[in-house]
């Protein structure tokens, strides 16, 4: 199988998506691990697994109508298998394997048909000490930006998903890249004070223009490094309560096209005004657990000039 990803916007040729077919009962509050999951809940609107599959497969069919190749995740019996991209991710030609929340960990026997594709050399797993989800790695290039938590509440904060072991990993086996490290906001109770993953509160779209939330960043200079490294006028500003449903979290399958929820009016008008085309579908069930475009998706395979 072919491997390579180095950034978040060429062509998209290659993705393991998520699934909701083996998903279990509901769960109860005390087996959750995201706020908007348990706020749904609460309020007795969380999905059914017939609106999760039908929201999935209308993924499926809109990235195959667009030239990516879908690969499916094994099945795991009761078990919500939709956010691929938690359990792995891609840098360069290697596959990195998760060091998950111990609740999640038998999502991970989803990947086994796909390992069974890729040359053992290029699967990393990590040590048990490095604790990391793909949605907190997110590539430009040169650089490798990876969201992390560090306080001393790190055990006890199931919304922090990367540490500091993550960052400095990363650090000694990409010697070649620039590392930027952002500590994230994190909460349980209020998904507009917690960015669960890297990519809930930013990311890259285009040729060099980035979606980004403030207040996901545990230091403002860490928002302020983004505003110089992409420019501000290439910047498009979201709000707390934007970032909570999950606005940052869309896909580029290219560096003009990108699926995004319907719902998404500032950010999709936005996109269009800076020529890149949107594709827009309907995933509000699926953002009801936190999560959406980017979460769901494993990117395998993007084709740009490097790897033709």
């Amino acid at each position: 199988m072919k491997l390579y990803i180095n950034d978040e916007t060429s062509k998209l040729k290659s993705v393991l998506l998520g699934t909701a077919n083996n998903l279990g009962d509901n769960p109860k509050i005390n087996q959750t691990y995201d706020p908007s999951s348990i706020i749904n809940l609460k309020k007795g609107t969380y999905p059914t697994k017939h609106s999760l599959i039908e929201e999935l497969e209308l993924y499926k069919k809109t990235l195959e109508s667009n030239g990516v190749n879908v690969y499916s995740l094994d099945n795991v019996p009761d078990c919500n298998q939709i956010y691929a991209r938690d359990i792995g991710f891609v840098i360069e030609d290697c596959f990195f394997i998760s060091n998950i929340l111990p609740l999640r960990i038998k999502e991970l026997n989803g990947l086994n048909s796909i390992l069974k594709k890729i040359d053992d050399f290029k699967v990393i797993k990590l040590n048990s000490s490095v604790h990391v989800e793909g949605g907190d790695i997110i590539l430009d290039n040169d650089y490798i930006f990876i969201g992390y938590y560090n306080k001393s509440d790190y055990e006890k904060q199931i919304t922090a998903r990367t540490n500091i072991n993550a960052v400095k990993f990363l650090e000694k086996k990409f010697s070649n890249k620039k590392i930027k490290a952002f500590e994230l906001r994190k909460s349980i109770n209020d998904p507009s004070k917690n960015a669960l993953h890297l990519d809930c509160c930013f990311q890259p779209v285009g040729d060099s223009q980035a979606v980004v939330c403030k207040d996901g960043f545990i230091n403002i200079n860490d928002y302020e490094w983004l505003i110089d490294f992409y420019g501000k006028d290439n910047i498009l500003d979201l709000n707390k309560e934007e970032m909570s449903i999950m606005m940052c979290n869309f896909l580029s399958i290219s560096k003009n096209k990108v699926i995004s929820d319907i719902r998404f009016t500032k950010l999709n008008s936005w996109l269009k005004a800076k020529e890149i085309k949107t594709i827009e579908i309907n995933l509000k069930e699926i953002s009801k657990q936190g999560g959406l475009f980017r979460c769901t998706t494993l990117p395998l395979y993007r084709k740009n000039e490097f790897n033709k």
